[in-house]
């Protein structure tokens, strides 16, 4: 009678580490045209391995994103998806920006149904700590930014009976964000992306958006965060995990086990 195995932690393909037995999970973002926004795909994939995160990152690339650019995300460990694009009413096209336009093409993300549950990213979002806790937040509930608004097209009526303080109060509180804590920057600002950064557009030059431009290039340029050095870097565990199958054959003739695999120390 052949052993009962309990299920380890395995190496995925992409390079994250996961346990064998969670369900089919994924960080996910979006890509189009032929631009530079490759360059934050990219350093997005090298930060979530940096934090050990457990799931990969699935990237949703429209038809117009080039070959060269799908294999430049493979290189990194993302599972590139083609999808097709998803056009708005023909009279609802009057956007305060204009690629507004594409972004109708993310409800295509919902079609990737293997996935049990999916967190979307920004291709200009960066992870410096793990939020894989993030999976298991309850269902049924919409999370987002506080004090965020992000709507150039709306206005609104000034209440002149409020108060002048109540109503132009002072909305930045520095003091309050411990920058070098923060898990996940977006750097969503005019000129702040960090591979076009140049410091000359309004408000770059201040030092806290240096600091985390600086921090951005710290992990693109990590080679060791490279999907082919995390791959060496897990050979010694695949080769570990190969030679106890002699061990396995061996207690065969035991019975019921319950067998797990132990890391080899020196």
């Amino acid at each position: 009678m052949a052993p009962e195995l309990v299920p380890t932690a395995a190496k995925s393909v992409t390079g994250f580490t996961k346990p064998a037995t969670i369900p089919k999970r994924a960080f996910v973002t979006f890509l189009a045209g032929n631009g530079d926004y490759v360059k934050g795909v990219i350093g997005l994939a090298k930060g979530l391995r940096k934090v050990k995160t457990a799931y990969p990152l699935v990237v949703a690339v429209l038809p117009d994103v080039p070959e060269e650019h799908r294999e430049m995300l493979e290189s990194q460990g993302c599972i590139v998806r083609e999808i097709e694009p998803v056009y708005p009413p023909e009279n609802q096209t009057q956007f305060a920006m204009a690629y507004y336009v594409i972004n109708y093409s993310k409800l295509r993300i919902w079609e990737f149904v293997e996935y049990s549950k999916m967190i979307y990213l920004d291709g200009d979002i960066q992870v410096y700590e793990n939020i894989d806790h993030l999976f298991d937040l309850q269902d049924g509930y919409l999370y987002g930014v506080m004090d965020c608004l992000c709507e150039k097209a709306w206005s609104h009526t000034p209440q002149y009976k409020i108060g002048y303080c109540q109503q132009c109060p002072n909305k930045r509180h520095p003091q309050n964000v411990e920058l070098r804590k923060v898990k996940v920057v977006h750097y969503c600002a005019a000129g702040s992306k960090p591979w076009r950064y140049t410091g000359k557009e309004e408000n770059m030059q201040r030092e806290d958006i240096k600091m985390l431009v600086q921090k951005w290039w710290d992990v693109y340029n990590d080679s060791s965060l490279d999907y082919s050095k995390s791959l060496n870097g897990s050979s010694e565990t695949q080769r570990n995990d190969v030679e106890t199958e002699p061990f396995v054959h061996a207690l065969s003739e035991v019975g019921h086990v319950q067998y797990v695999t132990a890391p080899s120390a020196a």
